[in-house]
């Protein structure tokens, strides 16, 4: 049985790190999950029902506005969402409940140029310099979820026909184009400075820690705010700002929607169409610094 304090922990990790949420709503959505399992305190997380969440908001949407029931259940996705992730559950109780009417997040993003400082103040004679190199590049490259990204096995690699094989969500395969830069990066990591930490336990799997075993999700956060810092980057970063980065640039250059869509895989195409929104605030700024109306 799953304890609730432990996947709380999991599921605090993953609202920063790959959802890349504020503080406040970090504590928000923690805040709502835990009343939830201090009503259900004799339940495990796996074992609630749809029948237990409709209980459950009832009694919390009583006396409280329509915002914030709205948040409430957009808590309850986001929990049994990042569930079904991480495959605790198979049935998601939280599909039979209406999606609150909110509006769209426009995430963070970074420029071209931002992330070039960020590759560039990494330190390649430190040990693990070639290492947070090349994830970095495949980051921006390949536009993962740092859940793909650590989880990224050698044999998952086809550099002659530069694409890479990536595991997305419920266990979906796709493959997503890789380029020279983000290659050339992983090539000189695995022949600079993964051999010194290969072990049999992890021996395919493509980014280490110095123990020979799997990075962490978290790791990686520490790892890309370091980097930033040394950067001059101040923007609130995550892993997931080089996703949002990566798709952002390619639609501002023209490329094709869905395939956005397939190389970011996404379910659904309407969550792909936020980066259309983020490539309409950039012209719409342009035309409300330039028209002439504005200058008086």
């Amino acid at each position: 049985m799953t304890s609730w304090k432990d996947i709380l922990s999991d599921y605090s990790s993953y609202l920063v790190i790959e959802r890349a949420l504020s503080k406040n709503s970090v504590s928000s959505y923690i805040s709502d999950i835990s009343k939830l399992a201090s009503k259900y305190k004799d339940k495990s997380p796996e074992d609630i029902s749809g029948e237990d969440l409709s209980a459950f908001i009832a009694q919390q949407a009583d006396g409280i506005s329509k915002r914030s029931q709205s948040r409430l259940i957009s808590a309850l996705k986001s929990f049994f969402r990042f569930m079904e992730i991480e495959g605790r559950i198979q049935v998601n109780p939280t599909d039979t409940i209406d999606p609150p009417k909110i509006s769209r997040h426009i995430p963070v993003v970074l420029s071209v140029e931002e992330i070039d400082r960020i590759m560039n103040s990494v330190d390649l004679s430190e040990p693990e310099g070639h290492r947070n190199r090349a994830i970095l590049e495949v980051l921006y490259s390949c536009g993962l979820r740092v859940s793909e990204l650590v989880s990224l096995r050698i044999s998952d690699l086809f550099f002659d026909e530069a694409f890479i094989r990536v595991i997305g969500k419920g266990d979906k395969q796709r493959l997503v184009p890789i380029g020279e830069p983000a290659m050339q990066a992983v090539e000189l990591y695995l022949s600079q400075s993964r051999r010194a930490y290969v072990s049999k336990k992890a021996e395919d799997i493509l980014f280490l820690n110095r123990r020979g075993g799997k990075l962490s999700r978290q790791m990686i956060f520490l790892m890309i705010k370091s980097q930033c810092e040394k950067a001059g980057i101040t923007k609130e970063i995550s892993p997931h700002t080089f996703r949002h980065s990566f798709a952002t640039h390619l639609v501002e250059n023209g490329a094709d929607l869905r395939a956005v869509q397939q190389m970011l895989g996404h379910e659904s195409i309407l969550t792909t169409e936020i980066y259309t929104h983020i490539d309409s605030r950039k012209w719409q700024d342009g035309i409300i610094k330039y028209h002439p109306r504005n200058h008086k």
